[in-house]
Parts: structure tokens; C-alpha cells; sequence
């Protein structure tokens, strides 16, 4: 038997691939809820995501995974919008006449800009296609010394910084070049007469979670059931502890994938895990109205979130009895801000008194539901340096023979975390239990 820790879409996926190799797998996991960062809310229709979620073209495992498991009918490609909020005025951001419109760019920051999106270097006056190909080049330059090179001034003052503050706050310096190129490639598709073409499965990525729970066998998922302790003998795991409600157990096992965040693995294992992780506090607003047309809003304003994404701008409202759903959220640093700090109550009224200032004809009273979801470790800090920190998929070297890693801080969530890199660290790791057979 292997077990596996974490009900997220990794170690979901690590049991679906191990059973597919012929292996008995149980996955283990603490909270009551399956889904980890994918988790849902009821909604007067589908379930929705507590976190923003969709799918870009890049990625093909989860595409794949769907359509094992007969969801491939359920995956859309849809028109996701954007746009750029800057002093008092939401600019679309979608199409060539629009960009080409933008007030805060001129016309060679516009021009350099849209090479950069296209992947092509023109430093020293000869385009070159190849320059941005091997990320890890990238990987110890400053990302604002990156873009000052290979762009303008005007680009990172007027377009990317704003950006990188709602993201990184004052981590922002940090942050490697590598995962800013990465971002470009992971980015789906883009329509230029539409909008950047992004993919969700109809009905919510619970249906993909409930899927693969079905294939795993609902026998083989164990919620409320913590890891909190491994055994070994020999070199290798040969036991693992567990706490219910009923008391704590020791049972006997043949190998643990740890799917969940690195401060886990260290507990469980002492193996330390030197990558910073950054907080995300989100509400889920219901509306009864719109507040744009537009599906991703970043928001370069002094306001206490990054973005406002309408979800409903992007998979019809009829699919939520009609109601409009907004996301509002936020990247936290550091626990000690004041967006964390906030009860729910007092993160609405500070969040809703931003949107009155910023849409004057925005009618508070249309808002029915403001549900807030916190994650204390929502994604990684991309520092340079990123990928000398990361947990390598096999521990056999560092822990014991049988111990392996597919959470956040695995290869595969490198330079942006995704469901799709969840899915590819799980099977990542079944793989190479199926090799060691």
C-alpha cells in the first residue's frame, strides 16, 4: 500500500496514476474538504472555485487527464477578457487597436512590449527567436533589470510594475526573470480580434475532483485523517502515523508521496524546504449585476487588491442561476498586513468602499454574498535562485528509500504553479514508484 498525503489535485492524481501501474494507494488528507486550492463553494448553479481558476493552452496533461476519465466534452476553450485599470479608467487590453490605444505606453514601448509577448529579442537592432528559449538563463536576473534591458524604461514603469507590486508587494526585486518569461509561455492563446482563449471545464473543477475520486475509489480517500509521523527501518519508510477523531494510528506502508506544502514534508520528514511562500486572501462576491465586461481586471490603483476577476465575464451567469460572481483578491507577504489581519466583515466594507471609488456607479446593494477564502501559502515567492531550492520528486537521497515529493515546491509547479503542474508532479511521482518496482 502506498499512501499518499494531501487531497489536492496532486496527490489525487498520484493514486489515480499509482492504481493505473497496479499499485493499492490511499490518499490522506487533514482537512474535510478534497480539492486543496481547487476546493469549491455551492453557487444557485455549479459549485464555483473559493480561488480563481482556469486553464491555458500550455496545459495539456490536465486536458489529458479529463478526457481518461470521460470529461473531455466538459472542457471549453472561452474568450477571457482583459484589461488595465489605471487612474480612474478600465482599458481593454485585448485586441491590436486596443493595445495600440492604451494612453500609457507610447507607440515603441507598445512596439517592444508585443516582441517581448511574442518571444522575439531585437536587442542590438537583429531579431533573434532563440534568446528566451532555455528559462534558466534567466534564472538569476533581476526581473526589473531583465525588463529595463530587454524592453523600456516606459514598459516596466507604466505596465509591469504596477503589476509585479500587486504580486510581490515588496518582494518585488526579488522575483527572477525566468518566471516572468515563463508566465509568458504558460499564458493561453490569444485571439486578437476576441481575447486571450482560456479553458474551464463545465460545471467547476470539482468535477474533474470528484472524477478522479471516483477512479481512485471513494474507499481509498480518507478526509479528516492527518499525517504525523513516518517510520523507518533499514533506510527506508516502512510506517506511517495518522490522527483522526478516533485517536492516532500507525500503519504499515510501502511508500508516502507527499503532495501538499513543503512545511508539511519538514514535519514529517525533517527534510527543510528553503523557498518563501506568499498568502492570498480572496472573496468570492455574488452580484446581482455586473461590474464590467471585462473577465480579468488588474488594478494599478491604491486600492488593497491586485485584481478584480469576473467570472461570470468568462463562463455564462446562467450556469449560477443567473447571478453575477466577481473575485477579489489580494497576495499577502507577510501575515503582519492589514488585508490578512481583517475579520470577513471588515474586509468586505473596506474591499466594497475600493470598488464604489473606483466604478461610481457600482450599487453596493446588488451584493448578496462576500465569502472569503486565506490561504497562508497560496503560491511561491519566484526569487532568483528559485531552482536550487526545489524539492527534488524522489527523497531516497535526503529521507529514507520510498519517500517522495509532488507538492508546490516540486519541479513541476517551476516558473508558475498550476493545476496542470499539480497533475504532473503526482504522476511524476507514481512514475517513478512504478520504476523502482
Amino acid at each position: 500500500m502506498i499512501h499518499v498525503v494531501g487531497g489536492g489535485i496532486a496527490g489525487l492524481a498520484a493514486a489515480y496514476r499509482l492504481q493505473q501501474h497496479g499499485h493499492e494507494a490511499t490518499v490522506l488528507e487533514a482537512s474535510d474538504d478534497l480539492g486543496g486550492l481547487a476546493a469549491t463553494y455551492s453557487t444557485a448553479g455549479d459549485d464555483v472555485e473559493k480561488f480563481y481558476h482556469h486553464l491555458s493552452k500550455s496545459e495539456e496533461t490536465i486536458v489529458e487527464v479529463a478526457e481518461e476519465l470521460g470529461l473531455g466534452d466538459r472542457v471549453e476553450w472561452l474568450v477571457g477578457k482583459n484589461a488595465y485599470y489605471v487612474d480612474g479608467v478600465v482599458h481593454p487590453l485585448d485586441t491590436l487597436p486596443q493595445i495600440a490605444a492604451y494612453p500609457h505606453l507610447s507607440l515603441y514601448d507598445t512596439f517592444r512590449l508585443g516582441l517581448l509577448t511574442l518571444e522575439i529579442d531585437v536587442r542590438g537592432g537583429r531579431p533573434r527567436l532563440d534568446t528566451y528559449d532555455d528559462l534558466e538563463t534567466f534564472e538569476d536576473v533581476p526581473i526589473k533589470e531583465f525588463l529595463l534591458s530587454h524592453t523600456t524604461r516606459g514598459v516596466y514603469e507604466n505596465f509591469f510594475e504596477p503589476l509585479l507590486d500587486a504580486k510581490f508587494g515588496d518582494r518585488k526585486e526579488d522575483v527572477s526573470a525566468a518566471w516572468l518569461l515563463g508566465r509568458i509561455k504558460f499564458r493561453g492563446e490569444r485571439d486578437l480580434r476576441r481575447g486571450e482563449i482560456l479553458g474551464y471545464l463545465r460545471g467547476g473543477f470539482a468535477v474533474l475532483i470528484d472524477a478522479l475520486v471516483d477512479a481512485v475509489g471513494r474507499e481509498h480517500v480518507e478526509t479528516g485523517t492527518r499525517a504525523v509521523d513516518l517510520g523507518t527501518a533499514g533506510g527506508a519508510v516502512d510506517s506511517i502515523t495518522v490522527e483522526t477523531d478516533d485517536g492516532v494510528e500507525t500503519r504499515e506502508t510501502d511508500g508516502v508521496v507527499v503532495a501538499t506544502m513543503p512545511n508539511v514534508l519538514e514535519s514529517l520528514t525533517g527534510y527543510a524546504c528553503d523557498i518563501d511562500f506568499q498568502g492570498a486572501v480572496c472573496a468570492v462576491v455574488t452580484m446581482d449585476d455586473p461590474l464590467t465586461e471585462t473577465y480579468w481586471l488588474n488594478v494599478a490603483h491604491d486600492a488593497p487588491f491586485g485584481a478584480l476577476i469576473e467570472h461570470t465575464n468568462f463562463v455564462p451567469p446562467e450556469r449560477y442561476g443567473g447571478d453575477h460572481l466577481c473575485y477579489i483578491a489580494s497576495y499577502v507577504q507577510s501575515r503582519d498586513e492589514d488585508v490578512w489581519q481583517m475579520d470577513d466583515t471588515a474586509l468586505e466594507e473596506t474591499w466594497l468602499t475600493h470598488v464604489e471609488e473606483m466604478f461610481p456607479t457600482f450599487d453596493r446593494s446588488s451584493v448578496r454574498e462576500f465569502r472569503v477564502a486565506r490561504n497562508p501559502r497560496a503560491a511561491p515567492v519566484y526569487e532568483r535562485g528559485y531552482l536550487e531550492m526545489v524539492v527534488p520528486y524522489d527523497l531516497s537521497g535526503d529521507v529514507a528509500d520510498g519517500v517522495y515529493y509532488a507538492g508546490m515546491a516540486s519541479r513541476a509547479q517551476y516558473p508558475e504553479r498550476s493545476l496542470n503542474g499539480g497533475v504532473v508532479a503526482g504522476f511524476e511521482c507514481a512514475d517513478l514508484i512504478a520504476d523502482a518496482d
